[in-house]
């Protein structure tokens, strides 16, 4: 019973959270508008005379804590997970499937992402960046098949044993790298 009240009220916070941030400004660093050397990321307005720290009308917003978020859905997931980074297939030991999930870091690589894949669903833990991991392997496997076509497509033109001398000459120059 209490966790489907906490539920909801996540969701309620999370639904107040999307309302809140449509409201919110874009914060733009001072003049960023007026001069190209400048990017538009925030910096903080300083300055005495400055108009923007002193917040005078017709100039941007700055940045404040009334544009925060509730306080239930901070450094929470749109799904209604807390996110959890992880590194190995160790640290998933301690993640509570029902409230967390799990967000694979970027410097993972395959091997260890395969294993981390393979714990996190025995435990039933969500992994957040799923649909990155596919779409790293389907481009390798368009990859190796767009070779696989050139290749056949050169026997088909020349004879075989210039296709194959070919192959040859590409391993050489990638074994020399």
């Amino acid at each position: 019973m209490k966790q489907e009240e906490r539920m909801t009220a996540t969701k309620k916070a999370l639904e107040l959270r999307k309302r809140i941030k449509g409201k919110k400004p874009k914060f733009v660093r001072q003049e960023s508008w007026r001069y190209k050397r400048l990017k538009q990321n925030w910096r903080r307005p300083r300055g005495i005379d400055n108009k923007m720290r002193r917040k005078i009308k017709g100039w941007p917003a700055t940045v404040d804590t009334g544009y925060r978020g509730p306080r239930a859905t901070r450094r929470l997931h749109p799904s209604c997970y807390r996110e959890v980074l992880v590194h190995n297939s160790d640290e998933i030991k301690g993640i509570d499937p029902k409230t967390q999930a799990v967000r694979i870091a970027h410097t993972v690589g395959g091997r260890k992402r395969a294993e981390i894949l393979v714990a996190a669903s025995k435990k039933g833990i969500r992994v957040l960046n799923l649909g990155e991991i596919r779409e790293k392997a389907s481009e390798e496997e368009v990859e190796t098949e767009e070779k696989e076509e050139v290749e056949t497509e050169e026997i088909a033109e020349t004879g075989e044993a210039e296709a194959e001398d070919k192959k040859k000459k590409r391993r050489r120059r990638t074994k020399k790298r």
